[in-house]
């Protein structure tokens, strides 16, 4: 049985409170400048110039070979946008997942592997409403136990290139990253991954948002596509303002290992608008 040794979960909290407190010091002090209508339709654009750490929890089950396991991870996702120039930005944007899983008699917890991505955006959207930004994106074993990481570094590009029209924010983020390097009893992966995703946000800073998350394993030929419809409302606690969502999962594609059936996923959003 495998579970969290004594060290795993300060360590887990110790990446998290890093990747906060470091978007936190260079936010400094949240401006009123901006109405909570443009606030949320930022955060429906992956490469707005908005400082923003989402907390993300997720839930799947049905998961393993008897289909009787459950999986949650909380994805400290913080992003911090960079002007390198009077016309352009540097957003960063990384995934730090904190896993627990369990099957029957196994149970892995602790650190999962970071994805970092970094995108060059144009500050103006195109002559023709288009946001764009790409740039690589990297995949580090950061793992702390060996069921929750490739054991491999990975590399490769990513883009994105959206559209705000009115209240609708529409676009797709994709990926693909190469394994390398690492463990060699490991396998290399192959993995492209695409998110389609469209949104509606109302004048009160609801929002209305369906996306995929979809991935494609080339050395085992496999998709998987997970469909997330979510409701979002943007609210203020004294100064700070704060995104709440939530929504359900539906699993439409998959190995047979992997999660089936319905998961869900609740979001807690602090934003740093300059």
């Amino acid at each position: 049985m495998t579970r969290t040794t004594p060290s795993t979960t300060p360590r887990a909290f110790t990446v998290a409170a890093l990747c906060a407190v470091a978007a936190l010091l260079l936010a400094g002090t949240p401006a009123q400048a901006q109405s909570d209508e443009e606030l949320a339709k930022k955060l429906s654009n992956p490469v707005a110039a908005l400082i923003s750490v989402p907390l993300q929890y997720n839930y799947d089950q049905r998961f393993g070979d008897e289909r009787s396991g459950h999986k949650s991870y909380l994805n400290v996702q913080p992003v911090i946008p960079i002007s390198i120039s009077p016309q352009w930005n540097l957003i960063s944007r990384t995934i730090v997942p904190l896993i627990d899983q369990n099957t029957p008699g196994i149970n892995q917890s602790g650190v999962g592997d970071i994805t970092q991505s970094f995108f060059f955006s144009p500050k103006e959207p195109t002559a023709g409403g288009l946001i764009w930004g790409v740039g690589p994106v990297l995949y580090l074993p950061t793992g702390t136990d060996p069921q929750l990481s490739a054991r491999k570094y990975g590399a490769g590009p990513t883009a994105v290139v959206l559209k705000q029209d009115g209240p609708w924010t529409y676009g797709a983020l994709v990926n693909h990253i190469w394994g390398f390097g690492g463990v060699d009893s490991r396998p290399d992966f192959s993995s492209t991954f695409l998110q389609p995703f469209l949104s509606y946000t109302t004048p009160d800073a609801w929002t209305f948002t369906v996306n995929t998350e979809s991935s494609y394993d080339w050395k085992a030929k496999q998709w998987s596509v997970p469909i997330n419809l979510m409701v979002g409302k943007l609210v203020k606690f004294g100064q700070q303002p704060v995104s709440l969502t939530g929504g359900l999962r539906y699993w439409a594609d998959g190995p047979e290992s992997g999660p089936h059936d319905l998961g869900f996923r609740f979001v807690v959003t602090f934003l740093f608008p300059k």
